[in-house]
């Protein structure tokens, strides 16, 4: 209890200090989809960095000088996906790392032979994001490309908040939790068979590797390519709007002419 206190009150003194001037270029510039936002909701995003900034640890890698415009535009993206969620703003993620480019890791390939492969971005259970920050630029620039680093790491950090890597965040009721795993499954498993032929498909093949990486691609094309997985997965669309208590195709219509 002791603990809560603490922290609620120093979140308090937090907000309580106004949005720095210096940080609105980099959310109009670095993210797309702050522009379609509605006035409160911005207010609400703005909060959610302030806080998110302030509490976690940030590590630049490769001699990569961390500065104000990488953890805004990291934040901002990662808020974005609590919107409309209840939240402690992403408390299974104490530490960020960026590194200037993509990450080359050694994996153990076919054979036992070392490889070495370059990725862009890790969610680690009870451990940090690691992300690319060119790609995290390049991805909240472009918010309608259908990939976005931040949200498809920080989708696998929602998924881990329940301590069950799995694809299943934490559901309101059973009734929502069947209806989840109804939907998400049917799409995953038509997701597998599509990238197995070759086929192309709205939703990227990465996610047919498994049900967590098929939850964080859905996220990606929920928020970056909204109205043609409306069209096309109805209800999908539906469920990840129920989940994260956002209608980014409506967001979308409402900016356009």
């Amino acid at each position: 209890m002791i603990f809560s206190w603490i922290k609620n009150r120093r979140r308090r003194k937090i907000l309580a200090r106004p949005f720095p001037k210096e940080w609105i270029p980099f959310l109009e510039a670095n993210v797309a989809h702050y522009s379609m936002l509605r006035p409160e909701q911005q207010q609400q995003l703005a909060q959610c960095v302030q806080v998110f900034v302030a509490e976690k640890s940030w590590e630049g890698c490769e001699s990569l000088e961390i500065n104000d415009e990488i953890k805004v535009t990291v934040a901002s993206q990662a808020c974005l996906l609590l919107l409309g969620i209840e939240h402690d703003y992403f408390r299974n993620v104490r530490s960020i790392l960026i590194f200037p480019d993509s990450i080359e890791r050694d994996i153990q390939g076919s054979g036992g032979v070392m490889e070495t492969t370059s990725v862009l971005g890790e969610a680690h259970y009870r451990g940090p994001v690691v992300l690319s920050w060119t790609d995290v630029r390049h991805g909240g620039i472009d918010g309608r490309d259908g990939r976005n680093l931040v949200y498809h790491e920080f989708a696998h950090k929602l998924d881990m908040l329940d301590d069950v890597v799995d694809g299943t965040p934490s559901m309101g009721s059973p009734d929502q939790l069947r209806q989840w795993v109804e939907v998400m499954t049917d799409h995953f498993n038509t997701l597998r068979r599509r990238a197995a032929k070759g086929q192309a498909t709205l939703l990227d093949h990465y996610g047919a590797t498994d049900p967590g990486e098929f939850f964080a691609v859905a996220t990606e094309c929920f928020f970056e390519k909204p109205r043609q997985m409306g069209r096309k997965y109805p209800d999908l669309y539906d469920l990840l709007c129920d989940f994260y208590r956002q209608d980014p195709a409506e967001r979308v219509a409402s900016k356009e002419p």
